[in-house]
C-alpha cells in the first residue's frame, strides 16, 4: 500500500459537515483504505453514537476517496459521483460509538468507464463492523451537464 499523498479535501467533492473521512491510510491499485474517527463533530451524531447505518455512507465515499486518486494520478479533475445502489449489507454494530476509529476499506469488484462495484467494510479495532457491495455512478462531462440542464 502506498501512502496517500493528498489531503482528504482534495479527493472528494464533499465539505464539512457531510465529509465524514479523516484521510487515506493507503492505496494501491483497486483498493483504499480510510480513516474517520466519531467524534463530538461527527455529523450524525446522537446521545447513543453514529447509528451504525451511517457506514454506508462512510463506504461510499471512501469509493470517491479511491476515483478521486485514480483521477488526480491522471491529471484530471475530481468529479462527482453517485451511490446507485447496496447490496449484501451488514451492520453488525448498531452503533459507532465516541473515540471509535473506524478503519474503512474499499476494494473494486468491477469497473468500466462510469460505473464501478466496490466490496467494502467498516472496521473498529480489528472488528468487521458492516461490509456491503457498493454499486456507483460516474457521469461524464457531457451527461453532467445535460442532467443541470434538463436537456438530453
Amino acid at each position: 500500500m502506498r501512502e496517500c499523498p493528498y489531503a482528504i479535501e482534495a479527493l472528494l467533492m464533499h465539505r464539512p459537515p457531510m465529509l465524514l473521512l479523516e484521510r487515506v491510510v493507503g492505496y494501491q491499485e483497486g483498493h483504499l483504505v480510510a480513516r474517520a474517527t466519531v467524534d463530538e463533530s461527527s455529523l450524525f451524531l446522537t446521545p447513543q453514537g453514529v447509528p451504525g447505518h451511517i457506514a454506508i455512507e462512510y463506504m461510499a465515499q471512501a469509493c470517491a476517496a479511491y476515483a478521486g486518486i485514480t483521477a488526480l494520478e491522471a491529471g484530471e479533475p475530481v468529479k462527482i459521483g453517485f451511490l446507485i445502489g447496496a447490496r449484501e449489507c451488514r451492520v453488525l454494530r448498531p452503533w459507532f460509538r465516541l473515540g471509535d476509529q473506524l478503519l474503512i476499506s474499499a476494494s473494486i469488484v468491477f469497473l468500466d468507464e462510469q460505473m464501478a462495484v466496490f466490496d467494502c467494510n467498516v472496521e473498529i479495532n480489528g472488528q468487521l463492523a458492516a461490509d456491503a457491495r457498493l454499486s456507483v455512478y460516474q457521469p461524464d462531462g457531457d451527461s453532467l451537464a445535460s442532467m443541470r440542464t434538463g436537456e438530453g
